[in-house]
């Protein structure tokens, strides 16, 4: 039923500052643009990424909480260090889940958990594709 990630929304109160901040991160411009609204394509995937002007926020807690997407990253270390030195706020510290499988998260400047990950699995999966 379900076959993978897709879209992953994240929501801004300024949408600008956090458009220009994830392009920092991502190393990328967003590919497209609307009013309230930007999206990035991430990755030898594409994974899309956008980000919602936070004026259309569904009814949330204030904290941040929930699920929390984990991007692959090949040294979580370095980059939960780099999103720390762009401004985001630890959320979790490093953690070995197992062989293969580090985790970090964040919060990024405008409230939104953000998890990075080395994960066995996607690295096999990206060289047996040729990604």
């Amino acid at each position: 039923m379900l076959n993978g990630f897709a879209t992953q929304n994240v929501y801004a109160a300024d949408l600008d500052a956090a458009a220009e901040w994830y392009a920092d991160v991502f190393g990328i411009e967003p590919y497209f643009r609307r009013p309230g609204y930007v999206e990035f394509r991430v990755g030898p995937y594409e994974h899309e990424f956008g980000i919602i002007d936070a004026a259309f926020r569904p009814d949330a807690p204030a904290a941040p909480g929930g699920p929390i997407l984990y991007w692959q990253v090949d040294d979580v270390t370095a980059a939960h260090e780099a999103l720390l030195a762009k401004g985001a706020a630890a959320f979790q510290p490093v953690m070995v889940r197992g062989e293969g499988f580090v985790t970090a998260s964040v919060v990024d400047p405008f409230g939104n958990l953000l998890g990075v990950m080395e994960n066995a699995h996607f690295v096999a999966t990206r060289e047996r594709l040729g990604a």
